[in-house]
């Protein structure tokens, strides 16, 4: 795949962007947000873990073009949801990239930073693939129209299971439908590697289309 390293600038987030050898107008876009380490503007360390340190260390080819951003260090991915979103919306329109072929993925603190993309943007994503991730699970009923496949090591205590479960539990007791993949015997880093390298993690998510563009309430609208 194509390495692609762009700076921030102060109008974007920096990022790293992978572009497939055969790249074609029916390719998904997959984002990845990094965890709490690999803040800053270093992009190389955005290659640590997850999907970029499969690409660059064991030479992944992903069928998809693939966004990396960087989370500035003074933030994490909550804070920024709108930055991120603009990011994604330039890529995809400079690559030509359908828009019911978008989907997100990411470990720890980008766990939290795509549970937050997700509910934050229901009606976008085609898929969304927290691993060892958690969020404020009252919201996760914004994504009954959304699939979700998260995955957690159950000897985790970086971030506890607990924090996938409740937000599994809130979606599925509102009526929609979602899948958590606990890892037997994985621990944080390991757990992380894990559901990138030998689950099914990267074959269900770039399969996925979204069909239901429709608007989604916020919870507790009618409050407002």
């Amino acid at each position: 795949m194509k390495r692609l390293m762009v700076e921030q600038d102060g109008s974007m987030l920096g990022h790293m962007l992978y572009i497939p050898k055969n790249m074609s107008a029916e390719m998904p876009l997959l984002v990845y947000l990094h965890g709490a380490g690999e803040r800053g503007d270093k992009l190389e360390h955005v290659e640590r873990h997850g999907v970029p340190y499969l690409i660059k260390n064991e030479n992944a080819e992903i069928p998809a073009v693939v966004l990396c951003p960087q989370c500035p260090s003074q933030f994490v991915w909550n804070n920024i949801v709108t930055d991120v979103k603009l990011l994604i919306d330039k890529v995809a329109e400079d690559y030509g990239i359908k828009k019911d072929r978008i989907c997100i993925t990411g470990s720890s603190m980008g766990g939290y930073g795509t549970w937050e993309m997700g509910i934050t943007y229901p009606n976008f994503f085609s898929a969304i693939a927290p691993v060892c991730g958690g969020g404020m699970q009252w919201r996760s009923e914004k994504l009954l129209n959304t699939p979700v496949k998260a995955y957690h090591g159950n000897k985790d205590d970086v971030v506890e299971l607990v924090n996938s479960e409740l937000m599994l539990k809130n979606i599925i007791a509102k009526g929609g439908t979602a899948e958590l993949v606990v890892l037997d015997g994985f621990g944080h880093n390991d757990g992380i590697y894990e559901a990138y390298k030998n689950r099914d993690l990267m074959e269900w998510i770039l399969k996925q289309r979204r069909t239901d563009f429709s608007p989604v309430k916020e919870v507790c609208s009618e409050y407002f």
